[in-house]
């Protein structure tokens, strides 16, 4: 049962745009989304070039992409669609793991890497995922990125006094909600957690960007697990 406060109902699903140059692996993933009412998948592209083409003509929410396209690279997708359509999300789907790779995405504003074949989620569950203000990756992932995290040198002494600072001017309620942003809650999920609704904890989210200067929600996790924050 999809509660009906969420975003992906089936008079209004999630509007998907798919670039992958494999097409034996677009027809997968188009059929996958299809089956789902809760997505719409509104075009394909299999190249940079057509993936350009297409951000610029159609109307979507999530863009699905590979990196390794052949005529470029996914990473140059997220960057434009990011500065034509601010507002989409982007996801990573890959053959593998890299952190590099997953880092690199993250900062670039992306919302999810998705292993392909993978069988922790499906591709519709990764669109509706970060359609609701999740983000979607893989359990392995998230732990080899937070260790990677752990393993990091320590910030200078004049930053870990800033960062101490702009943690102390986070409210509890603040802290409370980028741990779970952290553990990958949707807005609606923490509403429900936290008694309050989704509106209020983007307001929040908000609010904890602008305190720490941040623009994504990876670099708002990479903020917390760099302070200890969960």
């Amino acid at each position: 049962m999809w509660p009906d406060f969420m975003t992906g109902q089936v008079e209004k699903p999630v509007r998907v745009l798919l670039v992958d140059d494999d097409a034996h692996m677009r027809r997968v993933i188009a059929q996958e989304l299809m089956a789902d009412q809760r997505t719409l998948l509104v075009a394909q592209a299999a190249s940079v070039r057509e993936g350009r083409k297409a951000i610029k003509q159609h109307e979507f929410d999530v863009m699905l992409v590979d990196l390794n396209l052949g005529d470029g690279e996914g990473f140059q997708l997220i960057d434009y669609m990011k500065s034509i359509r601010p507002a989409a999300e982007a996801v990573i789907i890959s053959i593998m793991e890299n952190d590099d790779q997953v880092l690199h995405a993250f900062e670039l504003g992306a919302t999810g890497y998705l292993v392909k074949n993978s069988w922790f989620g499906s591709y519709p569950q990764a669109v509706l995922q970060v359609a609701n203000g999740g983000a979607s990756i893989t359990p392995h992932l998230a732990r080899r990125l937070l260790q990677r995290f752990d393993r990091g040198a320590a910030p200078a002494a004049h930053e870990q006094q800033q960062d101490e600072r702009e943690t102390e001017r986070l409210s509890q309620r603040e802290k409370e909600v980028l741990r779970m942003v952290a553990s990958g809650y949707t807005s609606a999920e923490i509403g429900t957690r936290l008694l309050i609704s989704s509106l209020t904890v983007n307001t929040h989210i908000k609010n904890i960007y602008r305190k720490l200067q941040v623009r994504t929600r990876a670099q708002a996790v990479r903020f917390a697990s760099l302070r200890g924050l969960f």
